[in-house]
């Protein structure tokens, strides 16, 4: 069957102002793993159990058979092509009247998620952030952990309510990070979000889950921000429970990426870079990203390998 609805599909990798369209009309593998129950905040398969003026009602026969918990999908989200008893991708959130509904809209954060989101307007009762969907998020003036202005972005985390079942953000992350249960172990790749920068480091969430640090003179890329999503690798816990990360993996493996680094960086400047093992460290950070340390390492490995020369001028690339 088809809809009416010709809403197009549009990017917003970049976190943009507007919402983009799921392809509804399929279950790709990577999203099965979404529990087929009906859950505020998060994707949910669902069954398109019937058709009205209003939307397509969804539901999920097996655990709810007498269809109590049915939502509506409105017309405006309803894919071009549907069929009854077909399953359907969507989110669910609750609209202006506190009501779940689904949406093929995607939002920007996910329950128990954090994300960089703009503040969109603040008003008596807090800031409210454009999240991807119709209806802006709340940040109630107890959850901010500076006063938010318009326009601005922030690190929130996407939580509900206890006392209202509502869904509300809050920038005061670390409240919903622990480190005395760790998941993760020394060595291990990590997927990372920047919380806040200090004169020590970087502060990271870790896997969504724990708290870390990144030291700022391991860090040679000047343009990280706020809510940037790095991989990683676990460098250090302390007895305390402490994580120190890193963005290299330690040790010996780290010489081959920072010599293919090195190498791709002599072919694009036609086999000559002006750095030797007496250039200072601003200069190798500048020109390759990383520390003198792990340049003096990565160009051994290539001599090593007779991949380069090295002169009194810089380092030549042996012809391949």
């Amino acid at each position: 069957m088809e809809s009416n609805n010709d809403e197009t599909k549009v990017d917003i990798d970049q976190n943009k102002s507007f919402p983009r369209l799921l392809f509804s009309n399929f279950v790709p593998l990577h999203l099965r793993k979404y529990k087929k129950m009906i859950e505020i905040g998060k994707y949910n398969t669902l069954t398109i159990l019937r058709d009205t003026k209003v939307g397509l009602f969804l539901g999920n026969p097996e655990k709810d058979p007498e269809g109590i918990h049915d939502i509506l999908l409105p017309n405006k989200y309803v894919p071009n092509e549907w069929e009854i008893g077909e399953e359907i991708i969507v989110f669910v959130y609750l609209d202006h009247e506190e009501r779940p509904v689904a949406t093929t809209l995607e939002p920007y954060i996910l329950l128990n998620e954090f994300a960089l989101l703009r503040v969109n307007y603040v008003n008596q009762v807090g800031a409210f952030m454009d999240w991807g969907m119709e209806k802006d998020i709340l940040v109630p003036f107890k959850e901010q952990a500076r006063p938010m202005e318009k326009g601005k972005r922030y690190l929130v985390y996407l939580y509900m309510d206890e006392k209202t079942k509502r869904l509300v953000a809050s920038s005061k992350t670390n409240q919903f990070l622990k480190n005395d249960h760790l998941t993760v172990e020394k060595g291990e790749e990590v997927d990372l979000i920047v919380s806040h920068i200090t004169e020590l480091g970087i502060n990271v969430i870790i896997n969504e889950q724990h708290k870390g640090l990144l030291y700022k003179d391991e860090v040679y890329d000047d343009s990280i921000r706020t809510g940037d999503r790095l991989r990683g690798y676990i460098k250090t816990i302390r007895p305390d429970n402490k994580i120190d990360v890193a963005l290299q993996i330690q040790g010996y493996q780290n010489i081959e990426p920072n010599a293919d680094k090195i190498l791709d960086e002599l072919r694009a400047s036609r086999g000559f870079l002006r750095l030797t093992d007496n250039s200072h460290p601003e200069d190798i950070k500048t020109v390759l990203k990383m520390s003198k340390k792990t340049f003096k390492k990565a160009i051994g490995a290539l001599y090593k390998e007779k991949l380069i020369e090295i002169k009194e001028d810089g380092i030549y690339l042996v012809k391949e």
